[in-house]
Order: structure tokens, then C-alpha cells, then sequence
């Protein structure tokens, strides 16, 4: 079973993007929802997860840093990041791929859009 981590400070959107994959597949996964980096990293501190999705901006610790956390730690550093953002920035998204984020997803976010991100992954 997969363990999937989603780090949203919006409960609502960790709903939303739960059920994105669930309908792509991944409804027997466990999911672990944080409510910003830190607890985030501390859930992938505790067990490594197979995949981890994170907003950008969150209070206590915001998605870039969070992402600059785990690809920093030798035990964490090959969980891949999906990173979910209204920020819409290309040089954002830029220096987030170039920081160690597998993808960059612009919200809304919708199954197909979440297929496409997670196609690799799911093979």
C-alpha cells in the first residue's frame, strides 16, 4: 500500500486533492494530511512516504522549504514532491523543479490534470 502525504493549511483542499487520487487510482493508499511543512516533515521523518503533495504557501513552514527539507535529508531525499500552487509564477516553478520538485501544479487541480502529474508514479 502506498503512504501519500498532503500538506495543505485548507482542510478543503486536502479533501479536494485526496479525491483527485482517489479517482485516479490511488484509493487504497494511506493518506497522512498536514496542516503545514513542518508536520509534514515530521509524518515523512517518522515513515518515509511514496509520494508527497504540498501547497506552497502554509504558515509554520511554507512548501519551498519543506521541499528544500526533504531533498536535503539522505533518508527522504528520493520521496518524490508534488508541489500545488495558485501562484501560477513560471520562475517560481522553475526554481521549485530546480530545488528537487518532481512537478508543479497550478490550483485548480482535477483528476486529469493529477493523472498526467502522476503517470510515472503510477506505472
Amino acid at each position: 500500500m502506498k503512504r501519500i502525504i498532503i500538506a495543505d493549511d485548507s482542510a478543503t483542499a486536502r479533501m479536494f486533492i485526496k479525491r483527485c487520487l482517489q479517482i485516479v487510482g490511488l484509493g487504497d493508499a494511506e493518506f497522512v494530511e498536514a496542516e503545514d511543512g513542518k508536520q509534514a516533515l515530521d509524518a515523512a521523518k517518522e515513515q518515509p512516504a511514496d509520494l508527497l503533495l504540498t501547497d506552497l504557501n502554509m504558515p509554520v513552514m511554507d512548501g519551498q522549504t519543506l521541499v528544500k527539507w526533504v531533498k536535503a535529508s539522505p533518508k527522504l531525499c528520493g520521496m518524490p514532491i508534488i508541489v500545488i500552487t495558485s501562484a501560477g509564477n513560471p520562475a517560481k516553478e522553475a526554481q521549485l523543479l530546480e530545488l528537487g520538485a518532481y512537478r508543479v501544479l497550478n490550483k485548480p487541480v482535477s483528476p486529469p490534470i493529477m493523472m498526467d502529474a502522476l503517470q510515472d508514479f503510477l506505472d
